[in-house]
């Protein structure tokens, strides 16, 4: 009921996509509320007071946090539809560690990319490469991660497709000509409904993370 489920949002955090996608492909309906991350809810401070981050998911008054966690959650609580883990120990610990290294590798390193210049930017394009490389290769012939059906590790990595554009602007670099299978897979997922509508376009996000690099770099 989306009464009881609520959202704590923000548009253009990838973490927050993987949320939303996750509550799409179950049909689940809830209330978004964007936050403002330079002025943060009470209701945020007060439902996340460890980390005071978005998303945190809401349900039933109770708060769970972190974005893995929170698809976890998610897949366990509405079982009945669209797995996003599988059912297998070992294959449900295998899509866990690749969802990790998502968020140990693309993210930090996706971020000096569009954040940094210089030799910090070009180390951390080059790592960031290979661990695209990394993913591509754990990839395969498979048409998702997770073999034939839309998974876990699709929904932690598929947000980072909105900082393609950005990636490959400030980076000057192809990721195509780089990771052509990986490519393929992001339009793979873009003809899912439950991730077109979730993902904000790569453009706009260019253009935010832009202006979040010239208040870092005022600072």
């Amino acid at each position: 009921m989306s009464d009881e489920i609520i959202l704590l949002d923000f548009w253009s955090s990838p973490f927050a996509m993987r949320v939303r996608i996750a509550l799409a492909e179950k049909g689940i309906e809830y209330e978004a509320r964007e936050e403002d991350l330079s002025n943060k809810s009470s209701l945020l401070l007060k439902m996340n007071p460890v980390h005071k981050q978005i998303p945190v998911l809401i349900h039933k008054g109770r708060p769970v946090c972190e974005s893995l966690i929170i698809v976890q959650y998610i897949d366990e609580v509405w079982s009945h539809k669209s797995p996003l883990l599988p059912s297998h120990p070992y294959h449900r610990a295998n899509a866990r560690f690749w969802a990790d290294f998502v968020d140990k590798k693309i993210y930090p390193t996706g971020k000096l990319v569009w954040g940094a210049t210089g030799e910090v930017q070009e180390a951390a394009k080059k790592e960031l490469i290979e661990s695209m490389k990394v993913l591509e290769g754990e990839l395969g012939d498979k048409p998702y991660f997770g073999c034939e059906s839309f998974g876990f590790t699709d929904v932690a990595l598929i947000p980072f497709y909105t900082w393609f554009y950005s990636l490959e602007t400030c980076g000057d670099f192809s990721i195509i000509a780089n990771c052509p299978n990986l490519v393929a897979w992001t339009k793979r997922c873009m003809q899912r409904e439950s991730v077109s509508k979730s993902l904000p376009d790569q453009y706009k996000v260019y253009c935010f993370l832009m202006e979040l690099k010239k208040k870092f770099e005022a600072k």
